[in-house]
């Protein structure tokens, strides 16, 4: 597949290598070559470092995220993820105002390809964000944690069936392995993982959708997009709950208060740290940093939360990371082949 979507919902085609990392200039370039030459790989390592640290930081805050939504407790999934909207509206809003950027929402605005797509992934990062929330605040985070293991698996499935894509046989294993997974995971819990298979499916289907709008778009934009298509319903949602009586934005104090409001922003950096970390990096290397999230997850669930993993459910998920360790396995290989294949075209 040729997108690696985020947990927070973004996703990001990927990006040419560096112009310094082609290699060294030709012999015809003369004494003159010297010095970008000696110069090329500290700029590409510095980028390269850039990449990785910016990488860490969007997969780790979203790694966080379980604890974030803990502290707002009372709050219930369907609040927390309208405040969420609503807030990272107005955030965008100060940012796009910033940048200047207001030409480029417009476009999208107008181009109707780009913005029924970027409503249909509002949709779909609506019942991600939601199923999400209510997992971690129900005491399911690490069926939650799980979605975001088996999500690299249904990218797979779905570059079979959507993209006709034709799997190589290390991928094939991957996937077989992948329902094995989910079968002994449906044995334990007594029911399928619906938490997990929603999260996993939700958050394949709109990286898809996001990878069809390509680099139209960039993140700030995409986000504001999506929110703006949401905010009708989140403020309707928060108007409702507050004339409800049921609201804990204003009935918790001024610090939920101000915790609820930050949401905003704890959406929005971690996607600009992502977009900065998949200018830098190839996919592989964006590939391999997506499971820090999940693995952060789901130590929280275990250490802070306390929930309780059975032996069948520790065989389910040594299952999953079987088939994510040959997933990953084929895909470092691919990457190996391709790098070698390129020397070689441009060794001839």
């Amino acid at each position: 597949m040729g997108f690696v979507p985020s947990p927070d919902g973004s996703s990001s085609p990927s990006a040419p290598a560096p112009a310094a990392a082609a290699g060294p200039p030709s012999p015809a370039a003369g004494p003159k070559a010297v010095g970008p030459k000696a110069m090329g790989p500290k700029a590409v390592d510095k980028e390269t470092t850039a990449g990785v640290l910016f990488g860490i930081a969007a997969y780790g805050l979203w790694g966080l995220l379980p604890l974030y939504f803990f502290v707002l407790m009372p709050a219930g999934a369907v609040e927390i993820v309208a405040n969420r909207v609503v807030w990272s509206l107005l955030f965008c809003a100060l940012l796009i105002t910033v940048t200047r950027a207001w030409s480029a929402l417009a476009q999208a605005l107008r181009n109707r390809a780009v913005f029924g797509s970027l409503a249909l992934a509002a949709l779909l990062i609506a019942v991600n964000w939601l199923t999400y929330t209510y997992g971690v605040t129900t005491g399911q985070a690490v069926e939650a944690s799980l979605g975001y293991f088996i999500n690299p698996l249904v990218s797979v499935l779905l570059g079979v069936f959507v993209l006709k894509e034709k799997l190589r046989p290390l991928q094939w294993a991957a996937v077989g392995i992948g329902f094995v997974a989910v079968g002994v995971l449906t044995y334990s819990y007594g029911k399928l993982p619906w938490i997990a298979l929603t999260l996993a499916f939700s958050f394949g289907l709109y990286g898809f959708v996001k990878k069809r709008v390509g680099p139209r778009v960039d993140a700030v934009t995409s986000l504001s997009v999506e929110t703006m298509v949401l905010a009708p319903f989140t403020a309707a949602t928060m108007i409702f709950l507050a004339a409800t009586g049921t609201d804990t934005l204003t009935t918790q104090g001024p610090g939920h208060f101000w915790l609820l409001v930050a949401s905003g922003v704890i959406t929005a950096v971690p996607l600009l740290f992502f977009g900065a970390s998949a200018r830098r990096l190839p996919m592989t290397t964006i590939g391999l940093l997506q499971y820090c999230a999940p693995v952060l997850q789901f130590i929280i669930a275990l250490v802070v939360f306390r929930e309780a993993m059975t032996v069948d459910r520790w065989i389910g998920f040594g299952v999953v990371w079987l088939a994510l360790a040959v997933l990953t396995a084929d895909m470092l290989g691919t990457a190996r082949r391709n790098s070698v294949a390129k020397r070689a075209k441009r060794g001839t």
